[in-house]
C-alpha cells in the first residue's frame, strides 16, 4: 500500500507513510465528532422517559467533559498530522528534486524550458503539499468514517439508514465522472500559467534590448495578453469544477429530505419509535457536513494528477551513471567514430574521429552549428553519444560517473554564470576548499586584478545577479580565473576569450600558456588569432571533421582553415568607405 501511495502522490517513503497516518487522524476526529450526537440522543431519550436520575447528570457533565477533550486530542493530532509532515514532505520532496535534476542529462533541460522546470519545483510542489495537508486526508477520513457510521446506521435501522446513505455514492460519482474535464482544464491553466512565467522571465532579460529597439509596447500588450489568457483559465477551470460539485451537494441535501419522509411514514405506521427518528435526523445533519467539504477536495483531487505528473517525468528521467572510480592512463582525449543527434531528426555529429593529446592545445574550429560545442561537451558527458565512443586515457566517459568526470574539467563557457555574492567566492566556486591567496593568485593570472581593485570593496564587493555590475570581459575573466583555480587535467575554453580586448585576450593566453603544461586543453574560438597558437587544428563542418592537422600544415592545404584565416585577415583591414 506505501508504495501504491509513494507513486499515486510522488511521495517518499516516509511522506507515504505520513499520509496515512494524517488519513487515520482525520478518520479519528470525524467519529470523534458524532460522540456529541451521542449524548444528546442519550439526554432527550432519559428526558422523553420521564424524570432524569441525579447521577445521569453526573455522567452526562463527565460525558460533555470527554466530548470536549476527545475532539481537542483528536483535532491536535488532525493539524499535526496534516500540516506538519506534509510541510516536512514538501520541503524533502523539493530536495528531491532538486538532486535528481544536478544528476540529469543535458538532454534532459533541452526538452524543458527555465519557466516550466521552476513552476515543477515551486508551482508544483506547493499545489501538491496544499492538497495533501488540506485536501486529501480529510477526503479518504470522511470516506472511511462515513463508512463506519455508515455500517453502525444500518445495524440500528436499514430503513432510515439506506433513506440517509443512497446520496452518497450519487454524489461521488458525479464528482468522479469529472475527472477528465478537470483534467483538460488543469492541463490549460497550467499551460497558461507557464506562457505568463516564460513571458516575464523574458521580458526582465531582455528590457535593454526591448527599450533600445523600441519594442517595448508591443512586448508588453503581447505579454497583458497572456496574463488575460490565465486569468480566463482560471474562471473557466473555477467554474469547471462548480459545474460537478454544486450538484453533487444539492444531492447530499436530498438525504435529509428522503429520511424525513421516510421517517414520517414509519413513524405514522407505529414501526418506527420517535427516538429513533430524533437519533436519525441528528446524525444525518452531521454525517453529510465532511462529505460536503470532501466533494470539494474530490474535485481538486483530480486536478492533482496533472501536477504529480510533471514532477514524476522528474523522477522518473534516466540518470546517467557510472564508476565511481576513475582513473584514466592519462587524459588523452580520443572521438572514435562518434555520432550524435539531439533529436531523431536532428543529427549534429557523424562519424567524428580526432585526438586531443595531453600537454598540447586542440582548437575545434568551423561555422556556427557545425557541432564544435557539442563534441566538447559530448567529452564532458554533458549528453553522451549515440553511436562510436569517447574515451579519456583509455577510459570510456559513458563509464564513469558524470560527476566524478567532470572533477578532471576545468570549462569556461561563452555564456558566463556568476552569483549574487562578492568576486572571492565567484571565483571560489572553481575549488570551494581554496584559501584567500590562491583565489587571488587564479584572479591574477585571468587579469582579474585591473578592475577588481576599482571595485567599491575590492575582493568583497558584490558584484550583483550574474554579475550585473561588471562588464561581459570582466565576467568571462572571472569565469577563467575560476578555471585556473580549479587546475584540473583537462581545460575546456568555449570561445573564453570572446568579450575580451586584445590586451587582455594576449595576457590570458601568456597565462593559459602556463597553466596547460602537462594538460589536455580542448579549446572552441572564431577568432583565427587564437587558434593560430594551438597544437593541432580540428575544423568540423556539417558535424563531420572536415580537415585536421596543425595550423601550418593546414594553411598550406588551402582548405576551410585556411579559407577561414584569410577571410578574418581581410576584415581587419575593412574600413567604411
Amino acid at each position: 500500500m506505501i508504495s501504491r501511495i509513494m507513486k499515486r502522490f510522488a511521495l517518499s517513503q516516509e511522506g507515504a507513510k505520513g499520509l496515512v497516518r494524517a488519513i487515520a487522524a482525520c478518520t479519528v476526529a470525524d467519529i470523534v465528532l458524532m460522540f456529541p450526537v451521542g449524548l444528546l440522543y442519550f439526554l432527550v431519550s432519559d428526558f422523553m422517559n420521564g424524570a432524569v436520575p441525579k447521577s445521569h447528570y453526573v455522567l452526562y457533565g463527565i460525558g460533555i467533559v470527554g466530548a470536549l477533550l476527545l475532539i481537542f486530542l483528536s483535532e491536535f493530532w488532525k493539524y499535526n498530522a496534516t500540516y506538519f509532515s506534509t510541510y516536512r514532505e514538501s520541503g524533502a520532496c523539493r530536495i528531491r528534486l532538486a538532486e535528481k535534476l544536478r544528476r540529469l542529462p543535458l538532454s534532459f533541460f533541452g526538452k524543458k524550458d527555465l519557466a516550466d522546470l521552476t513552476n515543477t519545483m515551486l508551482g508544483d510542489v506547493a499545489t501538491t503539499e496544499h492538497m495533501l495537508s488540506h485536501y486529501v486526508p480529510q477526503f479518504y477520513g470522511s470516506i472511511i468514517s462515513t463508512c463506519v457510521i455508515a455500517v453502525s446506521l444500518l445495524f440500528y435501522d436499514w430503513r432510515l439508514a439506506l433513506a440517509a446513505l443512497w446520496v452518497l455514492p450519487v454524489a461521488l460519482l458525479i464528482v468522479g465522472l469529472s475527472k477528465n474535464a478537470q483534467n483538460y482544464f488543469s492541463r490549460k491553466q497550467n499551460m497558461a500559467q507557464i506562457a505568463v512565467q516564460d513571458g516575464v522571465q523574458e521580458c526582465l532579460e531582455t528590457v535593454r534590448d526591448l527599450k533600445s529597439n523600441n519594442a517595448e509596447k508591443e512586448y508588453l500588450d503581447g505579454l497583458f495578453e497572456k496574463i488575460d489568457n490565465l486569468e480566463s483559465r482560471h474562471m473557466k477551470s473555477e467554474l469547471g469544477i462548480a459545474m460537478f460539485v454544486v450538484p453533487a451537494q444539492m444531492i447530499l441535501k436530498l438525504g435529509i429530505a428522503t429520511v424525513a419522509l421516510v421517517g414520517s411514514t414509519l413513524l405514522i405506521n407505529g414501526t418506527l419509535s420517535l427516538i429513533t427518528f430524533f437519533m436519525f435526523l441528528l446524525v444525518v445533519s452531521r454525517i453529510y457536513e465532511p462529505m460536503s467539504f470532501s466533494l470539494q477536495n474530490l474535485a481538486a483531487m483530480n486536478s492533482l494528477k496533472i501536477n504529480i505528473n510533471r514532477m514524476n517525468e522528474i523522477e522518473n528521467f534516466k540518470e546517467q551513471d557510472g564508476k565511481k572510480d576513475f582513473k584514466p592512463k592519462g587524459y588523452e582525449i580520443t572521438f572514435e567514430n562518434v555520432g550524435f543527434a539531439y533529436n531523431s531528426d536532428e543529427t549534429v555529429l557523424k562519424n567524428v574521429s580526432f585526438t586531443a593529446r595531453q600537454g598540447e592545445v586542440t582548437a575545434l574550429i568551423g561555422s556556427s552549428g557545425g557541432g564544435k560545442s557539442t563534441a566538447a561537451k559530448l567529452a564532458a558527458r554533458f549528453w553522451d553519444a549515440d553511436i562510436g565512443t569517447i574515451t579519456i586515457g583509455g577510459v570510456d566517459v559513458r563509464s564513469v560517473d558524470p560527476e566524478q568526470l567532470l572533477t578532471a574539467f576545468s570549462i569556461v563557457f561563452q555564456d558566463v554564470t556568476l552569483f549574487n555574492n562578492n568576486v572571492m567566492e565567484n571565483i571560489r566556486i572553481g575549488r570551494k576548499n581554496a584559501t584567500d591567496e590562491e583565489v587571488m593568485e587564479a584572479a591574477r593570472l585571468a587579469n582579474c586584478e585591473e578592475f577588481v581593485e576599482k571595485l567599491p570593496e575590492k575582493w568583497n564587493s558584490n558584484i550583483g545577479e550574474n554579475g550585473s555590475s561588471l562588464s561581459g570581459g570582466e565576467r568571462q575573466r572571472i569565469s577563467i580565473a575560476r578555471a585556473f583555480l580549479k587546475d584540473a587535467p583537462i581545460i575546456l575554453l568555449d570561445e573564453a576569450t570572446a568579450s575580451l580586448d586584445v590586451e587582455n585576450e594576449t595576457a590570458i593566453q601568456s597565462a593559459l600558456s602556463r597553466l596547460i603544461k602537462d594538460k589536455t586543453v580542448l579549446l572552441i574560438a572564431h577568432r583565427m588569432r587564437t587558434v593560430s597558437g594551438a597544437d593541432k587544428v580540428v575544423v568540423l563542418s556539417d558535424g563531420t571533421v572536415a580537415e585536421q592537422g596543425q595550423p601550418s600544415n593546414l594553411l598550406e592545404q588551402n582548405g576551410i582553415y585556411s579559407k577561414m584565416v584569410k577571410l578574418q585577415t581581410e576584415s581587419q583591414s575593412w574600413t567604411i568607405g
